[in-house]
């Protein structure tokens, strides 16, 4: 018999003072068995990162061949933002790139290497695909307070990323990567 998803709470309060965006969440997210606690950590904050009417994590709780971690659809089904988490190729970035209207990859992974995996293959529109990526120490720390029951408090401001989490202060640049 396969592990079934576990499933983790995150009740978050939201304060992106650069996108004007303030909201309180409330989200069940899914945690694939094979999904490490700093994917999941960087997937939650990708949601935040990214929040707008439409927003929805991927029904298994991780990338499948159809579906990015994290999307943005319109009512009519349409997807508007394709949103990849850790080290996707780029096939799945240039598929993400032609279905939707924007695409973003945020990673906890090492960019450069992410960047050279990417280089010299075909992604459709790379020039505007958005790359972003947090200190390592900053994920490492914020997947070691996990629970299953989780409060979050995420503010951004200038770029920078100041996380309460089940109360343990964070903080960290948004670090902002191009595609070559």
């Amino acid at each position: 018999m396969a592990i079934g998803a576990t499933i983790q709470t995150f009740e978050v309060q939201l304060a992106d003072v650069d996108r004007g965006v303030y909201e309180d969440l409330s989200l069940r997210v899914a945690q694939h068995p094979s999904e490490t606690d700093a994917y999941l950590i960087t997937r939650v904050l990708a949601y935040a990162l990214e929040f707008e009417e439409g927003i929805t994590f991927s029904a298994g709780g991780v990338s499948t061949g159809e579906e990015p971690a994290v999307m943005v659809k319109d009512l009519t089904g349409d997807i508007l933002a394709w949103i990849e988490v850790g080290a996707p190729d780029a096939a799945r970035l240039h598929l993400g790139s032609k279905k939707a209207d924007r695409t973003a990859v945020y990673t906890h992974r090492e960019p450069a290497k992410l960047l050279a995996s990417w280089k010299g293959k075909t992604i459709y529109q790379a020039q505007d695909i958005v790359v972003r990526s947090f200190d390592p120490r900053f994920i490492d720390s914020a997947a070691k307070e996990l629970t299953r029951r989780n409060t979050l408090s995420v503010s951004v401001t200038e770029g920078q990323i100041y996380l309460e989490i089940n109360g343990t202060n964070l903080e960290t640049e948004i670090h902002q990567h191009q595609i070559d």
